[in-house]
């Protein structure tokens, strides 16, 4: 499946930026459309046998070999995400280091961040209120339930681990992910060799945890299969209409995320709204087309001499936004849990939802190159687990991303270009006041 980089790649990093580490780790390659195929195999077959003899004695092969392939899934989320968690970070710290214009690009990236992961919270809920998909999802046998976050004031009392092991122990994905963030900042303190060796550390650990999840999303067109059998033979027709909701669903929270580009170009880029819908629809052919925003890259570049941004504002924003901004990620991860809690009747309180949102924007920094069906895993299943939402419906959803995979690329290319506007534009204002303030010389 090929999957949108800006989610999950990167480009060259900008002058002074730290290397990411991404084009270090091992090369995973995953059978997406064998993965989709397998779904819809599951499906037919239990559809087509339902009111058979043979649907019982299949359904209880079935379960328990999802329920196994799932198992291996949720084996590698913890070490998987504090690695790539940790590297994101110093990788982010080591760019705001590099200049007045890469703080301002990350104090957007940040911000955007922010907002997005508010938009996949409110907007997904609404849209489950509003459309109630089928909650007629069986939960696998012998699955886990990750362990439950309670109201909003327990939210707050579990934000810091009292004791980090215990947490990781208990599912409590929520205080690790703030553990591991506050070290990864703390490291950014030391001398130069322990930072670099800490660094490496958690690169290693991500890349092996990355071969980990590679072998078992080789897996994953057998695992989907049985999962797809179980939910037909269960649930009938009712689990596709679940899954197209969830493709349209999902991708609308992206679609709101790129709606807000527009205006963030003409009110913080002072562009016209015909001048950057004009400039930026090329690229958004690009990103429909390859599902990759650093494809896209040269695309983007283009939209910014059209829109007349100066060349050296564009040339450094728009790879360091490509290496850590994904814009639409917070929001259609966010939605991807909520969606997941509802057809597996989870009830989500204010802190859950809270959770979800934290963890979402957190684990942002931490997305790298990595194929579409893995990073699903890597940023959706801590979101889910933080809200105490099962993580057994993302093992039959993650057989669909390739489609709402299409809506977070378009969203991203747009919202770069956008931002980069915005920063040009900052930028010349920076430094008319600067010349401004300038004594004149007297001669």
């Amino acid at each position: 499946m090929t999957a949108d980089t800006s989610a999950t790649s990167n480009g060259a990093p900008p002058p002074g930026a730290a290397s990411n580490s991404a084009s270090r780790m091992p090369e995973i390659k995953v059978p997406g459309l064998l993965t989709l195929g397998g779904l819809a195999a599951g499906l037919a077959l239990g559809l087509a046998l339902a009111k058979t003899s043979l649907i019982a004695p299949l359904a209880a092969i079935a379960a328990p070999i999802g329920a196994l392939w799932l198992q291996g899934l949720q084996m590698t989320i913890l070490p998987l995400v504090a690695g790539m968690l940790f590297t994101g970070i110093v990788e982010t710290a080591a760019a705001a280091s590099t200049g007045a214009i890469a703080r301002g690009t990350l104090s957007w990236i940040v911000g955007t961040l922010a907002l997005s992961s508010v938009v996949g919270a409110s907007v997904m809920t609404g849209l489950v209120a509003t459309f109630d998909p089928p909650r007629s999802f069986v939960q696998p046998a012998h699955s886990t339930v990750p362990q439950q976050v309670p109201g909003m004031a327990d939210f707050f009392r579990t934000i810091v681990p009292t004791n980090v092991v215990s947490s990781a122990a208990n599912d409590a994905m929520l205080p690790v992910i703030i553990f591991v963030a506050l070290f990864a900042l703390a490291s950014t303190r030391l001398a130069e060799a322990p930072r670099r060796q800490l660094a490496l550390l958690f690169e290693g650990i991500a890349g092996a945890m990355m071969v980990v999840i590679g072998w078992v999303l080789w897996l994953a067109p057998i695992g989907v299969f049985a999962l797809g059998l179980t939910l037909a033979a269960n649930s009938g027709m009712q689990a596709i209409g679940a899954l197209a909701q969830y493709i349209v669903l999902v991708a609308s929270c992206g679609l709101v995320m790129l709606l807000l580009a527009y205006p963030v170009a003409m009110v913080a880029g002072r562009k016209r709204l015909g001048a950057f819908a004009s400039a930026v629809l090329p690229a958004q052919v690009v990103a429909i087309s390859t599902q990759s925003s650093l494809a896209s890259l040269p695309a983007m570049l283009a939209a910014c001499r059209r829109l007349e941004l100066r060349a050296t504002s564009a040339e450094f924003v728009l790879p360091l936004a490509v290496t850590l901004f994904r814009a639409t990620s917070p929001a259609m991860n966010v939605g991807a849990a909520v969606f997941a809690a509802h057809i597996a009747g989870v009830h989500l309180s204010a802190g859950a939802l809270a959770a979800g949102v934290v963890v979402a924007f957190i684990t942002t920094f931490g997305s790298v190159s990595l194929p579409g069906t893995i990073t699903y895993i890597l940023n959706i299943a801590p979101v889910a687990a933080a809200m105490g939402v099962p993580l057994w419906p993302l093992g039959i959803l993650v057989a669909v991303e390739m489609l709402p995979d299409i809506m977070r690329t378009v969203g991203n290319v747009t919202m770069d270009t956008a931002i980069t506007a915005a920063i040009d534009r900052g930028v010349n204002e920076g430094e008319h006041d600067s010349e401004a303030a300038r004594p004149e010389t007297v001669h």
